[in-house]
């Protein structure tokens, strides 16, 4: 799991904000849970208050204690009702107080007595022994009567309440991280399936290429910034798509033009070269202005090959062809330009090697890296060529004992017009474009190509071709043909 990804830091996001809105709900129902009970209790307490004060309304004058009592007991039951009554006559003659409740849940006569006061209180009392504090939501109400001034208490435990409570707690304490470590998956899982339309445009933007410009993302249907997104992206890919086949017009027309002009040039300085009257002097300049004309030659011809190719003519000339007949026929023509830089090559003879494509680009492909290689070997060097078959694909491998790649340039090998050594390339009349042509021709076999090199030990261009599926094959072409 990539823990900087996108998706794991929204399911984080999304683990601690379900977790935290959890949390601040679970800490307000508990709060509201103990205000409500709180309420209630202190409503309660009030309805027996009114109960007590009618009691004491409607006592006549030189009423006894003892009357009072029993009224109280039969109508509030306070014992019965887990509830404590206490009843004093003012200034501090005690007339009437429950007894132990029902429940247990607190002492009557561990409550403490409150001051005399001329105004209603409500507040939470705390009493007991040391070893048991309780704590009751005790009111306290004066009034006047004709039997004389009484102080009425009433109070109720807060046990159950708190009780509540804690167990509540308990249960979110419980709750909260079984919460976390459920929405942690599941919230990745959810954003990975949110995701998934991103990763389906990368996938299909991954697969485009020049040779595939026709290629367009799929649009989603979801109406919002995706949506939007998708349809530029298409537009953006199809004023690309005109600019890149402008480019190539453009490419194609002036590389075919300059051939006519270019030929017309080198005949008539030929012509001019071979007449007589000529001085030595001029001659060896027209030479030198051939040689330049060779070059733009073999830079037109190179141009156009690439043109061709980014216009995807090899996809119309697919045949099954021998790569180890193509490579060894290939390297016999090659050899004489070995020969005369004195560079050996060797081309052993293997067994045939199936690949399907157009022979003719195919072969060009082995004519260019041959050629590089021989052209980076010194004497002395040897340059091999082989084809083999190796986990599933056919291999093709130059190999040579040159000078090497340099590591900065080594990504650039296959740039159009670039060059390890500007110097060298231009005295043997390289442009930088034989190996441009050669991953172009890869590309449009669905073949891949990679380079192993070592400074001053050589380089080995290996090109891996896609296996032939099962089925008939098309026809084999001769490799001398």
């Amino acid at each position: 799991m990539n823990h900087r990804s996108l998706a794991f830091r929204l399911a984080v996001w999304y683990a601690l904000l379900l977790s935290a809105t959890f949390a601040l709900v679970g800490t307000g129902m508990l709060l509201g849970l103990g205000q409500y009970l709180r309420s209630s209790l202190a409503d309660s307490l009030q309805r027996r208050s009114t109960q007590v004060e009618q009691i004491l309304a409607q006592a006549p004058a030189g009423v006894s204690d003892a009357a009072i009592a029993e009224a109280i007991n039969s109508r509030v039951a306070p014992e019965f009702n887990n509830r404590f009554v206490r009843v004093t006559r003012l200034p501090a003659s005690l007339v009437y107080r429950s007894g132990t409740p029902a429940d247990r849940s607190f002492d009557a006569l561990a409550v403490p007595a409150l001051a005399p006061r001329s105004a209603p209180f409500r507040g939470i009392v705390q009493g007991g022994t040391a070893g048991h504090i309780q704590r009751l939501v005790l009111s306290a109400t004066p009034m006047a009567t004709a039997s004389g001034r009484y102080l009425i208490e009433l109070g109720s435990s807060l046990d159950s309440i708190e009780a509540l409570q804690e167990r509540l707690m308990r249960l979110l304490e419980m709750l909260l991280p079984a919460l976390v470590i459920c929405a942690a998956p599941a919230g990745y899982w959810l954003v990975n399936r949110a995701l998934s339309p991103v990763d389906r445009l990368s996938q299909m933007a991954a697969q485009m290429s020049v040779q595939n410009l026709e290629a367009r993302l799929p649009v989603v249907p979801s109406g919002d910034a995706l949506q939007r997104l998708s349809i530029a992206l298409n537009h953006l890919l199809t004023r690309l798509r005109d600019s890149v086949l402008s480019s190539r017009r453009f490419l194609a027309d002036a590389s075919h033009e300059l051939r006519t002009p270019l030929t017309v040039i080198k005949g008539e300085l030929q012509e001019i070269n071979e007449h007589p009257k000529v001085p030595g002097e001029a001659r060896d300049r027209i030479g030198s202005v051939l040689e330049e004309v060779a070059r733009l030659e073999h830079l037109v011809a190179g141009l156009l090959v690439l043109s061709r190719l980014d216009a995807g003519e090899v996809q119309r000339e697919c045949v099954d062809v021998d790569l180890a007949a193509l490579a060894t026929s290939t390297a016999d023509q090659m050899r004489l330009l070995a020969e005369d830089r004195g560079v050996q090559l060797q081309s052993p003879v293997l067994p045939p090697v199936i690949v399907r494509g157009d022979r003719a680009r195919l072969k060009q492909l082995i004519v260019n890296l041959l050629d590089n290689a021989i052209r980076c070997t010194p004497r002395g060097g040897v340059v091999t060529l082989q084809s083999v078959t190796a986990e599933s694909r056919n291999v093709l491998e130059v190999r040579d004992t040159g000078m090497g790649i340099p590591p900065e340039a080594l990504p650039h090998v296959f740039d159009r017009f670039f060059r390890v050594d500007a110097a060298r390339s231009r005295e043997d009349g390289g442009a930088g474009l034989g190996l441009s042509i050669v991953k172009s021709i890869c590309i449009a076999h669905g073949a891949e190509i990679e380079v192993d090199t070592a400074l001053g030990k050589g380089s080995c261009f290996r090109v891996k071709f896609p296996s032939i599926p099962a089925g008939p094959r098309l026809r084999l072409r001769d490799p001398g043909s």
